[in-house]
Order: structure tokens, then C-alpha cells, then sequence
């Protein structure tokens, strides 16, 4: 059965031009354009009370009130997979991703994903946008991921996003011995010739910082601690290769492999094998939707990474 949605807000000065299916989608950002426009057409997001156009234009002060029901948003299927879940209450789910988990389905890998393992978990998040996921991480990089169970938390999360006041930490492995932690500050947008690739650009893309500090220096590589203020796609490699300081294991960013100078066999053998980005989301603290308690998770290293440090140690 769907859930019966009721929300409503007032149009504010600043809105005063826009059309009624753009301020919408300012008012409700949880909801894509396409969809309020359908509740538009439907009358089941009123302006006044009354059914309207959504091309029609606003003056402010009118209130959009929305009535709909919440059906399913997507073809997904639900699927036996097992999660690591490190909280769970009524309004969100803290889970702990594995190495080689994609989190959403797209083109080619429709199952398998860690969508289809939430919604076999929690057969209601069918109903929320993207079911549930506020955040990503990519497909080779582990650890804590937020999901709301509710249309609330999913607003509430993704406002937090917006204002930068989640706190996400990452432990990573960068290559060359660096001297010091420092702060990347640099736009990111799509890479101009690769497409499928981030690169950091000089005119357009979008704002991203990122914080590191050093952990542990070994011969040629440096364990570090990764504070993100934003979160764009791939931003932490490709921050860290822009300062000439990929990370481990970066197919994609690291550049073409090369032997440390005085490497033992076993440390040359073991970068060679690393099967990933040596990326792991450690930390992760938010406002609860809730009750409005800050709340923050910690999990430790997996297996591998915490292999590769012992190695690294050992020279």
C-alpha cells in the first residue's frame, strides 16, 4: 500500500517571478522536477488550494500544498544480500560497505547493488527517492553509509548534506612520502577528454575541499586522514592525485605503476595485488533526524587495508 505524502510551505519573496513548477522544486528539493510536475497535472500539488499550471508564475507569499501518494520509484528488485549494519532505528539505517558493492543499479549491473540489498531488508524504502541513499560511495571504496528510512530523514540528510554539516573522515594510502597534512581546495567537474572520469577544472565544475593529515610515513607511501567538507563524485582520488599524491591502487587516477626504490619483493608484490583504491569511509557523524542528537559511527580498517599497513610497515 502507498504511503499518503502531506507537505506544504510558503513561497518566499525571493521565489517572486519563478515558475510554479520551479519553485516547487525549491520548496520540496527531495522530489525531481519530473515528479512534482506530475503531482502538478494531477492536482496533487495545489497552489492555494487550487489546481494550477506548473508554467504559471508565482508572486510570493502563496502557499503550495502537497497531497500525493508515495509509490514506488523504480523497477528495483529486492535481493538476499547480506549487510553490515552498524545502527539501525525507525528513520535511518548506518551500514558498513564492502569492497566491490555497487551502490545504485545503473546500465549493467541492474542487480547485485547494495540498493537491491536494502530494499530486501526494508521493502518500504521502494517508496523514497533513490531508496533511501542520500550518499555514495564508490564501488571499490569501503565502509559507513547513511540510508533514511523515511521521507523526513531523506529530507532532513540531504539538507545536512547541502549545508556541509555532516562529518565524513576517510583513512587512505597515498603514494610518495609526504611532509605534511594540507588542504586541497579545487574544482571539480568532468574530466574534458575522458568523460567517464572527475579531474579538477579551472573554469566551471563545482566547488570541493578536502582536509588531510598524516597518520604514518613509511619509505614511499603515507598513511592519511581524509576530512571531506563536500561531496563530489571521486573527489578525494582526484584531489590526491592532483597534489602528485594518488592513492594505492587507483586504476583510474594512480597513473601507471612504479617500484618503490628499495622495495622487498613482498612490498612490490603486494602493491601489484592491492585490488582497489586503498579508500575506506572510517567515520561518519550527523544530527539525527529525529531527535536532533548528534550521533557519530566509527568501524574499523577492513582486512586488506590493514594488510597492505602491515606490509608497508615491514618494508
Amino acid at each position: 500500500m502507498a504511503d499518503l505524502l502531506q507537505q506544504s510551505a510558503r513561497v518566499p519573496a525571493d521565489m517572486s517571478g519563478m515558475r510554479f513548477d520551479q519553485a516547487a522544486s525549491g520548496l520540496f528539493p527531495t522530489f525531481s522536477r519530473a515528479r512534482l510536475q506530475a503531482w502538478i497535472r494531477d492536482g496533487q500539488l495545489t497552489l492555494n488550494g487550487r489546481q494550477a499550471k506548473a508554467k504559471d508564475r508565482l508572486l510570493g507569499g502563496e502557499e503550495l500544498r502537497l497531497e500525493a501518494e508515495l509509490e514506488p520509484q523504480g523497477d528495483w528488485e529486492p535481493e538476499a544480500i547480506a549487510l553490515d549494519i552498524v545502527y539501525e532505528d525507525e528513520d535511518l539505517l548506518v551500514i558498513n560497505k564492502p569492497a566491490g558493492l555497487v551502490v545504485h543499479p545503473a546500465a549493467g549491473n541492474r542487480s547485485g547493488t547494495l540498493l537491491n540489498a536494502l530494499l530486501h531488508h526494508c521493502p518500504g524504502l521502494e517508496n523514497l527517492p533513490r531508496g533511501g541513499i542520500v550518499h555514495r560511495l564508490d564501488k571499490d571504496t569501503t565502509g559507513l553509509m547513511v540510508v533514511a528510512k523515511t521521507l523526513g530523514a531523506h529530507a532532513d540528510l540531504i539538507e545536512q548534506l547541502q549545508e556541509r554539516t555532516v562529518s565524513r573522515e576517510y583513512e587512505a594510502v597515498a603514494i610518495g612520502t609526504m611532509t605534511g597534512g594540507g588542504t586541497v581546495n579545487a574544482r571539480i567537474g568532468r574530466h574534458p577528454r575522458q568523460r567517464t572520469q572527475m579531474a579538477v577544472v579551472e573554469t566551471g565544475g563545482r566547488s570541493a575541499v578536502t582536509h588531510y593529515r598524516l597518520v604514518e610515513r613509511f619509505a614511499a607511501h603515507t598513511h592519511i586522514r581524509v576530512k571531506l567538507e563536500t561531496g563530489r563524485t571521486h573527489q578525494i582520488r582526484v584531489h590526491m592525485a592532483h597534489v602528485r599524491h594518488p592513492l594505492v591502487g587507483d586504476a583510474t587516477y594512480g597513473g601507471r605503476f612504479k617500484i618503490p626504490k628499495g622495495a622487498s619483493d613482498t612490498l612490490i608484490e603486494a602493491l601489484k595485488r592491492f585490488p582497489r583504491q586503498a579508500l575506506h569511509a572510517a567515520t561518519l557523524g550527523l544530527e539525527h533526524p529525529a531527535s536532533g542528537d548528534y550521533c557519530e559511527w566509527s568501524v574499523p580498517l577492513p582486512e586488506d587495508f590493514q594488510q597492505l599497513l602491515a606490509t608497508l610497515r615491514a618494508g
